[in-house]
């Protein structure tokens, strides 16, 4: 059974793509598939429970597909083109369904641990997203091999541990760095009361009460950040600015940040 939390953000993420008819189909067909569950429950087992990290299962997932898939709406509304579009090799649709695939799959790795879990993902993914664009994309095979690239380069570079050149790939880099609210670090908080390192990510991420992801006035990407206590500015910095910094999407993004009832300071 999904949790409400999971169904929360489908359903948003439904509503985002009701004009375009290829991605809602992708998207409920992963929604859909049993294995992609089983495998995202897995790895927020394993993150929480045996190595004490944040959230990095289906809500984490789907919290980042929701998040790129805003983002990349955006730019196409500011008239900025996705790297297929620019290259006359694909689609906006094609870039979107990109996305959303290293979105909803990006964490896998975490089933086998936190070191290079990035590449393992890549890994886990391939009979997912071979089975995925099958079905949607049955009669395509051009569009079923850019987008399964798109997509693979989005999941091994969401780290920033990897150079990575696309925007789409950039989008989701920047779409995982966004997903560090409070929310995130609920559960692991309430289990794991040794103190270990890396603890102060746990509690960085509590402190952030909000994230929002707007058409920006500088740019076209405004994020827009409101924490309970300065504690959270470790997760900005740290984290957030960290991959923006060698996104690709970077030029397209505008940052604020501050503590609640305080005026917002601009780091990007």
């Amino acid at each position: 059974m999904k949790s409400i939390k999971e169904v929360s953000i489908e359903s948003k993420i439904l509503r985002r793509l009701e004009n375009s008819p290829t991605c809602l189909k992708l998207v409920n067909y992963m929604f859909n598939d049993e294995e992609l569950q089983e495998m995202q429950e897995y790895a927020n087992n394993v993150s929480i429970r045996r190595l004490g990290f944040n959230d990095h299962g289906p809500v984490h997932m789907r919290q980042v597909a929701g998040n790129a898939i805003k983002m990349l709406n955006i730019l196409q509304d500011a008239g900025i083109k996705t790297s297929l579009e620019r290259e006359e090799i694909g689609t906006f649709e094609d870039s979107m369904c990109a996305v959303i695939i290293a979105g909803l799959t990006h964490d896998l790795g975490m089933m086998i641990g936190r070191q290079g879990h990035e590449e393992m993902s890549a890994i886990l993914a391939q009979p997912i997203i071979e089975r995925t664009l099958q079905h949607v994309l049955p009669d395509d095979l051009h569009r079923r091999v850019v987008i399964k690239s798109l997509a693979t380069e989005a999941i091994i570079g969401h780290m920033a541990s990897r150079k990575i050149h696309s925007i789409e790939a950039g989008v989701i880099l920047i779409a995982d760095g966004c997903d560090m609210t409070k929310g995130r670090a609920r559960i692991p908080l309430s289990i794991n009361k040794t103190p270990k390192v890396g603890d102060i990510h746990k509690y960085s991420a509590n402190a952030i009460n909000r994230i929002g992801i707007h058409h920006g006035e500088r740019k076209p990407i405004k994020i827009d950040i409101e924490m309970e206590a300065e504690v959270g500015f470790f997760q900005i910095e740290e984290v957030l600015i960290s991959k923006i910094d060698v996104s690709p999407a970077k030029e397209y993004v505008e940052l604020y940040a501050g503590v609640e009832g305080e005026e917002r300071k601009c780091y990007l």
